[in-house]
């Protein structure tokens, strides 16, 4: 039987088996959400009234106490019958109602091309376009495999139909060796579910800007610094790419054009393990090396937990308000 799910002065239907985050974004209703895989607990929500099924919600990212004082993964946890949850709030403290509505979509596989050692470059052509904001993401169900990945968006939102992917291999992995480096072939069809995930560009946001990108976490940031860079051309944007070696990087011509057609936009590559980039060492150090301040600047990050959690301190080492650190996590999924 299906239930409703209501946020404020919006109620939504929700299917059987359905899980209240999917349903709120599926009509176009702004749920805060990441990995939605219930590991990162950032859909944690407040049920008000009515009860959910937590179903395989992660006990380390919602314990017995959370539970009983009403709070529920909004990824996992499907309604009961008719819920009220408490509707959450932005980290920067802003109300905010709507969101691009979640879409099952087709593409086709029109272009895979090695660009580093163990990266490929993915191109999907839509049969219809999806609109999303820079830095979001999709969901793949990766042909023959029956699993479903997620991808970062390296495309801008004026190329809709269009979907650039940035894929590292994995030994062994489903999606990344035995599909991405392994059977993938133009023209495969793939199921492709989007947009996901709450690290966007701030289009309202003034200022000078950091990014801070480790190994394909720079898929994310080609389309905000894009984006970016066409609401501003002269906007103050530095882009940090850390890497281990030099055959790890990708994409650095592109952003040195860049470079050259905006006096305000630098791209900074990283190697830790080795010289021959712009700088050796972490990404993260690098910019606590550049910038004596960064109280007017609004930061991205995207990459493992590791380089995340040392970019965000990094970020606040330099007083950067936390309210304009964004950051994006990859899980482990291969």
């Amino acid at each position: 039987m299906s239930a409703t799910v209501t946020v404020g002065d919006t109620t939504v239907a929700c299917a059987p088996e359905q899980t209240v985050l999917d349903a709120l974004l599926r009509s176009g209703v702004w749920m805060p959400n990441s990995c939605n895989q219930g590991t990162c607990g950032t859909c944690k929500i407040r049920v008000r009234s009515g009860a959910v099924d937590h179903r395989t919600s992660p006990e380390a990212t919602l314990p017995a106490t959370e539970r009983d004082a009403g709070f529920a993964l909004a990824c996992q946890a499907t309604p009961c019958g008719d819920t009220v949850v408490e509707r959450p709030r932005t980290d920067d403290g802003r109300d905010r109602d709507a969101t691009h509505a979640l879409r099952d979509l087709v593409g086709t596989v029109t272009e895979v091309r090695d660009i580093a050692h163990d990266t490929r470059r993915m191109l999907l052509t839509l049969d219809t376009p999806l609109e999303f904001s820079a830095g979001q993401y999709v969901e793949l169900a990766v042909p023959g495999t029956g699993v479903r990945r997620q991808y970062s968006l390296a495309n801008t939102p004026g190329e809709a139909k269009l979907l650039e992917l940035h894929v590292r291999r994995r030994p062994g992995g489903v999606a990344s060796d035995r599909w991405a480096f392994g059977t993938v072939a133009v023209g495969d069809r793939v199921d492709v579910t989007g947009p996901l995930g709450d690290f966007t560009f701030d289009a309202e946001s003034t200022g000078p800007m950091v990014l801070l990108a480790g190994g394909t976490g720079l898929a994310p940031m080609k389309s905000i610094v894009r984006q970016a860079l066409s609401l501003d051309p002269r906007r103050e944007i530095v882009l940090y790419h850390g890497v281990r070696t030099a055959e790890d990087l990708y994409d650095s011509g592109f952003f040195r054009e860049l470079e050259a057609q905006h006096p305000g936009f630098r791209f900074v590559a990283c190697l830790s393990r080795e010289s021959g980039g712009d700088r050796e060492g972490y990404a993260p150090d690098a910019f606590v090396e550049d910038v004596a301040s960064a109280k007017e600047y609004t930061g991205y990050i995207c990459g493992s937990e590791a380089f995340v959690d040392s970019a965000v301190k990094a970020c606040k080492r330099r007083r950067m308000s936390p309210r304009r650190i964004r950051r994006e996590k990859f899980t482990s999924a291969t």
